[in-house]
């Protein structure tokens, strides 16, 4: 069967999208009687040619964007999760499994699933705003044995242009964080998710833009400030981690490796470890060669010491991310530590992130500090702070 992705496909598609719709034009006239079988053979010859279109059309899209990378992908037929490598240099691999299950959160039934909140976060340091965010809250929150307890937290953020109800809806974060928490590989968890573009539709890579928004001191400072301030989450680095899609994988990893102090763990699903101005970008550097630098993940790996943080990536032997990820893996030394998720098949779509989500929590579970003690001033239960509206 021809590669889903190839280029002779696209060609056999185009080719018969043409014929199709030239032997239309020529069959029309044949076919302008008012019997029902000319009515038939109009209808035939019409919607043939539409579905041709867009099958070429189709093809073409998913070969630029990368949506589906196999038939088994496209067909869903790649259900099983995937499996964590952990890489040391000449050491011995050990491998962690998860699975998925669905989940609905309804804010009626606290007490055995949590609450997801909509919610507005400003920052004090950069006057920006996340917005739209949502926090999910686990049943433990709102459980008496936690009430004096602070829980650790988790960013999630989507890739670009996403949204974060994407995050709830498609890639079903609550429900597998519910899961991992009740399957206990993973402790009671604050999550909050959001998508890393935070000045309209600009796309600025989690950047601290020359002369322009401070989008990665906002991730990096206020959102851990304001989440302590405004809910009971600790505030030591190792409570705190992130995971991203694709845009989102490249802002978790580089928020780890640039600010160990901010999050102490990073997930990466379908990352990318560099960037580069575009139109969606604008001038993302400033005409800094070295800011350009500093924020190529694969180039810090190899010029700067090793922070104390843990990195999860995740790729698929058919996604462009699989080479430069083998590059990551060669690269890091110690004190850091990497692991990896690579799929035998996979795209750059939800279905496959879907297929790693699982297990990336049960990695993160063994990494993330358990919950602790909180002071008798904390914020009672998704209540609101100064820096923080809930809504």
């Amino acid at each position: 069967m021809p590669s889903l992705t190839g280029l002779p496909l696209q060609i056999i598609a185009t080719l018969v999208a043409v014929a199709a719709f030239a032997a239309t034009m020529w069959l029309w006239p044949r076919l302008g009687g008012r019997s029902w079988r000319s009515w038939l053979g109009r209808l035939g010859a019409f919607f043939g040619t539409q579905v041709a279109v867009l099958v070429a059309m189709g093809l073409v899209a998913n070969s630029y964007f990368g949506f589906y990378s196999t038939w088994s992908d496209l067909l869903g037929l790649d259900g099983s999760p995937g499996t964590v490598v952990d890489h040391q240099p000449g050491g011995k691999a050990v491998a962690v499994t998860g699975e998925q299950k669905m989940y609905s959160a309804q804010g009626s039934a606290q007490d055995r699933s949590g609450v997801i909140q909509q919610v507005e976060i400003h920052g004090a340091a950069t006057g920006l705003t996340g917005t739209p965010a949502y926090v999910y809250l686990p049943p433990q929150y709102f459980q008496p044995a936690y009430a004096n307890t602070r829980f650790p937290m988790l960013l999630a953020l989507s890739g670009y242009p996403g949204t974060p109800e994407k995050l709830i809806s498609l890639l079903q974060y609550p429900a597998s964080t519910l899961k991992a928490i009740e399957a206990k590989e993973l402790p009671p968890t604050v999550l909050v998710m959001m998508r890393p573009t935070l000045v309209g539709n600009r796309d600025t890579e989690c950047m601290d833009v020359p002369n322009g928004p401070q989008v990665e001191t906002f991730f990096t400072e206020d959102l851990p400030k304001a989440m302590s301030a405004s809910y009971r989450v600790d505030d030591r680095p190792e409570s705190r981690a992130v995971i991203g899609d694709s845009t989102g994988g490249y802002c978790a990893v580089k928020f780890a490796l640039r600010k160990p102090d901010a999050y102490r763990s990073a997930i990466a699903l379908s990352g990318y470890y560099d960037v580069h101005n575009d139109p969606t970008t604008g001038d993302l550097f400033g005409g800094s060669d070295q800011v350009k630098r500093d924020n190529d993940l694969l180039w810090r790996l190899r010029n700067h010491p090793g922070p104390p943080v843990s990195l999860l990536l995740a790729t698929s032997r058919n996604e462009e991310n699989y080479g430069p990820t083998q590059e990551m893996v060669a690269a890091f030394k110690a004190p850091t530590k990497l692991s990896t998720i690579t799929l035998d098949s996979g795209g750059h779509n939800f279905h496959t992130w879907t297929r790693e989500i699982p297990p990336a929590l049960t990695w993160l579970g063994e990494r993330l500090a358990a919950p602790g003690s909180a002071p008798a001033t904390a914020a009672a239960p998704g209540s609101a702070a100064p820096g923080s509206a809930a809504s």
